[in-house]
């Protein structure tokens, strides 16, 4: 076989490179940004994203994060979920496509992290096996089965006169320092050895105060079936407000694989006082003591989220 001429190589060439040309297909990934407006406490108005939907999740420069909160025809108001200082208007917001959502699975038990998932125990990354919307629609009523068997809180008291059954909400009322964290802290505690998980959600807490809880739970050997969601009382309103959603999310998926768990909030009037800080800077309208009129809607759909399913 007579070896190849430089033309016929140069010609083999310039016909490899027309072919590979000829199915290169650019693949076209269409963004919708808009800008900022202005920027408020944990706030920002954006314009330009006209099909944005409710509590669709927004990214702002430097890899901060919202949620589409108020969306009106001309401007969405946005609740930032995180450190918002070097924000100022003009910048430029991404749809993201999808709701806030938190992971989920047996990665999380034993850690600390707050509302999107993200580690505070300094223990590395969450391996997680899922993720879910932090907010999902409670269980319809025929899914759901009497409560039947009682949750042992440990403390003789509650669980002669008042037990508790699970798959029962439960609400824990009572002054400053009168020992409501206490009592739930024992009913934790007390789940070792009866193979109930439990989450453990700190709602814009004092930072010195949740580390006692944590240390507790890491002394007694309880933070080996418990997951803490926390927020602190320095944290944006918006992380605070979707901290009690995300904590019910991580404690629904180890509910719909058939296992018991147990979720405290602490507390849910500090969710109620943040939710009302975005409500006015949103300019929604107030009602009683400045809360807004579906103050009591954002607790009982939470909350309808616990349940005993057949």
């Amino acid at each position: 076989m007579a070896p190849e001429t430089l033309q016929e190589i140069v010609d083999r060439a310039f016909a490899e490179i027309g072919a590979a040309r000829e199915a290169f297909r650019p693949r076209l990934e269409p963004r919708e940004v808009g800008t900022i407006t202005s920027i408020a406490t944990g706030i920002a108005k954006v314009s330009g994203l006209p099909g944005v939907g409710f509590d669709e999740v927004l990214r702002f420069p430097g890899d901060l994060y919202g949620i589409a909160f108020n969306v009106d025809e001309d401007e969405i108001g946005a609740v930032l979920l995180g450190d918002y200082w070097e924000l100022q208007a003009g910048d430029e917001v991404e749809r993201r496509g999808h709701v806030v959502d938190t992971p989920v699975g047996d990665g999380l038990i034993g850690r600390v992290v707050n509302p999107m998932g993200q580690p505070l125990d300094g223990m590395g990354p969450v391996v997680s096996s899922a993720r879910l919307p932090v907010e999902r629609p409670a269980a319809h009523i025929m899914d759901r089965a009497p409560v039947t068997v009682p949750l042992q809180t440990g403390i003789k008291v509650i669980d002669a006169l008042i037990p508790v059954g699970r798959g029962q909400r439960e609400l824990i009322l009572g002054d400053r320092q009168t020992g409501k964290t206490a009592i739930a802290i024992d009913t934790i505690l007390n789940q070792g050895g009866q193979n109930v998980l439990c989450v453990y959600c700190a709602i814009g807490q004092r930072a010195s105060g949740v580390a006692k809880v944590i240390a507790t739970l890491r002394e007694k050997g309880a933070l080996a079936y418990t997951t803490v969601v926390l927020t602190e009382g320095s944290d944006p309103p918006g992380l605070t407000y979707i901290a009690p959603y995300a904590a019910t999310s991580i404690a629904e998926h180890f509910m719909e694989q058939g296992r018991d768990v147990l979720i405290v909030y602490d507390d849910l009037t500090q969710h109620a006082r943040a939710y009302r800080e975005l409500s006015l800077l949103l300019r929604r309208p107030p009602g009683r003591e400045a809360f807004p009129g579906d103050i009591f809607y954002i607790h009982s759909r939470l909350l309808e989220r616990a349940t005993h399913l057949c």
